[in-house]
């Protein structure tokens, strides 16, 4: 859907969900890692997704982005099948998923995320190039342009996806665990990134993995362990109680907005 059919329909008093999930399973060697999952998210939100570890939270992620084979399920992007929106979509994988030893530079990573809008056959000009100049200029990383991504910290390459994913001019961006083990700057680079891209009425879905933060960051919070556990407005659905049903015996303590996990770690599916 384009900018000038969202705005169309908008003055028409009709709002289509940026994503809209439903009935989605998958299994790994027929043992259910994610079970008939449904909801659907507002526009112009943070929604955090958090569980234990082995919960399903990028599983979820990398199904609904067609990345893993589902049991069932489907999953529309302002209304239509994924692979047909695929231009909408920004994604922020973890980490630790990605080749860094690629031999390429911060500056080619950027580009990578303006192929979509060029095509197949298309290259990257001095437009694209100015694009993901400024997109390095957001996360603090202008001055590693042509930097080997293997010579940058984990904080700058995470920072380098990020502006990628800015490079794409998406709608709805998925991100797994992008704060995960980032330093203090970066993890304030990020935040200010999200605040912005909320600003300007895009939707962001971030696998969250440290609850301490989760009510200064997320509008919304979708509680997952394998099935559905609750969803919506943070303020009232990060509560004592649905926490506790989501993480059992592995949730610490919730005490005035203090949180801990016993297994308040990385990774996970």
């Amino acid at each position: 859907m384009s900018n000038a059919e969202t705005k169309l329909l908008s003055e028409a008093g009709l709002h289509i969900a940026p994503l809209t999930i439903n009935g989605l399973s998958v299994a790994y060697q027929k043992k259910p890692v994610l079970r008939n999952v449904t909801f659907e998210v507002n526009e112009g939100e943070l929604v955090g997704v958090i569980g234990p570890n082995g919960a399903g939270k990028s599983t979820m992620m990398k199904a609904a982005l067609g990345l893993i084979p589902t049991i069932s399920g489907e999953v529309l992007v302002y209304g239509k099948p994924y692979k047909s929106q695929r231009k909408l979509i920004g994604y922020v994988p973890q980490r630790e998923s990605v080749d860094w030893d690629f031999p390429t530079n911060a500056l080619d990573v950027v580009l990578m995320g303006t192929y979509g809008r060029l095509g197949w056959f298309g290259r990257p000009r001095s437009k694209e190039k100015a694009l993901a100049m400024e997109c390095l200029d957001k996360v603090g990383m202008a001055d590693f342009a042509d930097r080997q991504i293997s010579q940058l910290s984990g904080g700058q390459q995470q920072r380098v996806f990020l502006a990628r994913a800015l490079a794409q001019n998406a709608k709805l961006y998925f991100m797994d665990e992008p704060f995960a083990g980032v330093d203090a700057a970066t993890e304030k680079a990020i935040i200010t990134l999200l605040q912005e891209l909320k600003k300007q009425g895009k939707t962001v879905i971030v696998v969250h993995h440290d609850l301490a933060t989760v009510e200064q960051y997320f509008d919304s919070v979708l509680l997952l362990n394998v099935e559905l556990q609750a969803y919506g407005p943070t303020a009232t659905t990060f509560t004592q109680e649905k926490l506790q049903c989501t993480y059992g015996g592995r949730l610490a303590f919730l005490n005035q907005g203090a949180v801990v996990s016993s297994h308040n770690g990385n990774g996970g599916m």
